[in-house]
This record gives structure tokens, C-alpha cells and sequence, in this order.
């Protein structure tokens, strides 16, 4: 298994609608595994594919605290199938956005059909924080960041900030 480089915002390859999984075989299980690193090794809880450069429809999730033993999630081809009409407000950062945070409103619950680390077909029904997390990295395989879900000002403001630090670390 490896950990991957994850892409940082402002970069063109975040905004690209990733392809459906034809089916999870080895290759797909090895880029699970492979995101899963990744995200551990950056410590986050969600981590698309898109985000570490591949364009299919692949996220892993893993909602244990750090004291709890690892549960982690693999999901390709994720669908939302029924959205809660009720709406929560959480607090969200994003890996390709490090130390950026802000306020998104989506549904308190989805149902979300999905294929497997097995290659099998199954549903979920998530509430909450991670009902939030499947949407925020769902989202990305859209090209769609959360910053996409806030004001048009505070997006600028990140975005510029994100822009000036890469060009810093260009000059290092």
C-alpha cells in the first residue's frame, strides 16, 4: 500500500466529474487501500479519488475517533438515493483545502447505494456527521469542493489564500 499525494485547491483536476468503477477487482481494492493510507496519513475522515488524482468514482471514509479502532468505509459508484428533507449545518475542511473551514447546509440523512470492497451492491443509511462526510466526498466526484456551497466572497477568500501559498512553497 502507498500514501498518495492529495491535490490542493486551486488545481483544475478537482474540478473533473470522475467516471463510474466498471466493477471492483484488484486494481480498484489496491487504490481503496491506497486512499485509505493516504487519508490516515493526513489525517482526515473522507478522501475521494479525484482528490489524489484518479477520475473514478471512489471514496473511503473512516468516522472512528482516534481512540476507537479504525472502521473504515470503501465505496465506488456512491448514490445518493433518498435525501432527508431536513437540513443540518456542520462545520467542514477538506484535505485538498488544509486549514480552511466553513459552515455547509446539507441533508441530516441520506440513503446511498454503492458497490462494495466485495464487488457487492449495498445501501446505507447515514445520519449526521456522516451523512455530511459521504455528500462532502460524493461531491468531489462531481468536481464540486465545499467551498462551492458557500458565499461567493468567502470562496474567493480561501481560494486566494490557497493560490498564495502554493506560490510560496513554488519559491522555497
Amino acid at each position: 500500500m502507498a500514501v498518495l499525494p492529495i491535490i490542493v485547491a486551486p488545481d483544475p483536476r478537482l474540478k473533473i466529474v470522475s467516471q463510474l468503477v466498471a466493477a471492483v477487482d484488484d486494481d480498484v481494492r489496491r487504490l481503496m487501500d491506497d486512499m485509505l493510507d493516504s487519508m490516515y496519513a493526513a489525517r482526515g475522515i473522507g478522501l475521494a479519488a479525484a482528490q489524489v488524482g484518479v477520475t473514478r468514482r471512489v471514496i473511503v471514509l473512516d468516522m472512528a475517533r482516534h481512540d476507537d479502532e479504525p472502521a473504515p468505509m470503501r465505496l465506488a459508484n456512491p448514490e445518493i438515493i433518498a435525501a432527508d428533507s431536513e437540513l443540518i449545518t456542520l462545520q467542514e475542511g477538506c484535505l485538498s483545502l488544509p486549514e480552511h473551514w466553513a459552515d455547509v447546509t446539507r441533508p441530516q440523512a441520506v440513503t446511498v447505494r454503492y458497490v462494495d470492497y466485495e464487488n457487492t451492491v449495498r445501501t446505507l443509511d447515514a445520519e449526521g456527521m456522516l451523512a455530511t462526510c459521504i455528500q462532502h466526498e460524493m461531491d468531489h466526484l462531481d468536481g464540486v469542493l465545499f467551498v462551492d456551497h458557500i458565499s461567493s466572497l468567502k470562496r474567493s477568500i480561501i481560494l486566494r489564500k490557497l493560490t498564495k501559498t502554493k506560490k510560496l512553497e513554488e519559491i522555497s
